[in-house]
């Protein structure tokens, strides 16, 4: 179903009362998702100061209670804590009694599938697990960001429907995930999204070290460029010195990384040596050219530690 086709919400059936365990960057902003949709968020549970300015911010009114009062009150329930945190917090609030039966009992980790909320289910809640695929600021630009966006879905059988419905009025796309694949499916996501970030900001230190006064500016249409090329068309997009076969302009620039900045020698040379395993296996770097290169990234960390000082 595209979210183009969604009814409007006062013509919805079976509007919920919603309750969120967690007020982090995630939990406030798919509350405020459903409540566009004709949910109506009742109650939120939160620690930190931060938390409570998200609460306020995203969920204006809701009171701030406890989280088995959180379950006692809502119909919908989003547990929207880190993944370490989440198996205790389901054991806990059904070793307390404060799961309700007929509760839906949603967490949002990527992680985990529907197992981790098996005390739950014991208690007679029904367990989906909805993990949207996006990063969250924790304002409400992340409300805006949901449209389109890819949910990770594991449920029952039963209830895969339902968690299907839940997804499509958030605005987003959801991805059925099978119960034994989601930490893969987690791992993927952490690859690309997480480790991003950290490429993005190592590139925007070394140009400011080059001398390059807006490494923002210079990175952005270059990036996207890559991306949307990546997307399109996965490896056939690759082209730098690594993917050519240029192991002397690969062996200047891990030199330039030991005097400059050792401590990017080590990702530089392993995204190196992914990205020629790729390049051969598709053809795009020629094999007479691979062993140079390869004996010029076999070396490429010898030294990097005794630099950094």
């Amino acid at each position: 179903m595209s979210t183009s086709q969604q009814p409007d919400p006062q013509d919805r059936p079976a509007r919920l009362t919603v309750g969120v365990v967690g007020a982090g960057r995630v939990g406030p902003a798919l509350a405020a998702s459903l409540q566009l949709a004709g949910h109506r968020p009742v109650a939120v549970s939160a620690v930190s100061d931060a938390s409570r300015r998200r609460a306020a911010q995203l969920l204006p009114g809701v009171p701030v209670v406890p989280p088995a009062e959180v379950l006692r009150r809502a119909e919908l329930v989003l547990l929207t804590v880190p993944d370490d945190t989440l198996p205790g917090l389901v054991q806990g609030l059904a070793d307390t009694g404060a799961v309700c039966p007929g509760r839906l009992l949603v967490h949002t980790s990527g992680r985990y599938g529907t197992k981790v909320l098996d005390p739950a289910l014991r208690a007679g809640a029904l367990p989906l697990a909805l993990h949207p695929a996006m990063t969250f600021t924790g304002t409400s630009v992340d409300v805006q960001r949901l449209a389109g966006c890819s949910f990770g879905v594991t449920a029952p059988e039963e209830l895969r429907l339902a968690a299907e419905a839940l997804v499509i009025e958030m605005g987003g796309e959801p991805e059925w995930i099978a119960e034994e694949m989601r930490p893969l499916y987690h791992a993927a996501l952490a690859l690309g999204a997480n480790h991003l970030v950290t490429l993005v900001a190592q590139s925007m230190e070394l140009l400011r070290s080059a001398g390059v006064a807006a490494p923002d500016r210079m990175l952005g249409p270059l990036l996207g460029a890559a991306l949307d090329n990546a997307l399109r068309s996965g490896d056939a997009a690759l082209t730098g010195p690594v993917a050519r076969g240029d192991a002397g302009t690969v062996a200047a620039h891990i030199a330039e990384l030991r005097r400059h900045a050792p401590h990017s020698v080590a990702g530089y040379v392993a995204m190196a040596r992914a990205t020629a395993d790729r390049a051969l296996a598709h053809g795009l770097l020629k094999p007479e050219l691979a062993e140079d290169l390869l004996g010029v990234l076999a070396n490429g960390t010898d030294g990097a530690e005794g630099d950094a000082r």
